[in-house]
């Protein structure tokens, strides 16, 4: 039944291809440094890098994202990822 998702929803991708490019800068990184000291600098690594790929994915400035979460007050608003997401959504 889920390999079939796709004839119910045709914007899905029948292949990785963008999957596997927003995993390269990582691994490519990864590879030069030598990875993280601690299990906390990965994931802190793969919070924000995630987040960077989701605003660039939508259009957002990661930095305006960022700036406004963390509460800069010369920051512009910025919608929470939730609902930068549902809005982009197909309908």
């Amino acid at each position: 039944h889920e390999l079939l998702r796709v004839l119910d929803r045709p914007e899905i991708p029948l292949h990785t291809n963008g999957s596997e490019n927003d995993i390269r800068a990582v691994v490519i990184k990864r590879k030069i440094s030598g990875g993280t000291v601690s299990d906390a600098g990965r994931d802190a690594r793969d919070v924000l890098l995630g987040l960077m790929k989701t605003c660039t994915k939508l259009g957002v400035s990661f930095f305006a994202y960022l700036g406004h979460r963390l509460g800069i007050p010369t920051q512009t608003a910025v919608l929470p990822l939730p609902d930068l997401v549902s809005q982009a959504a197909p309908a």
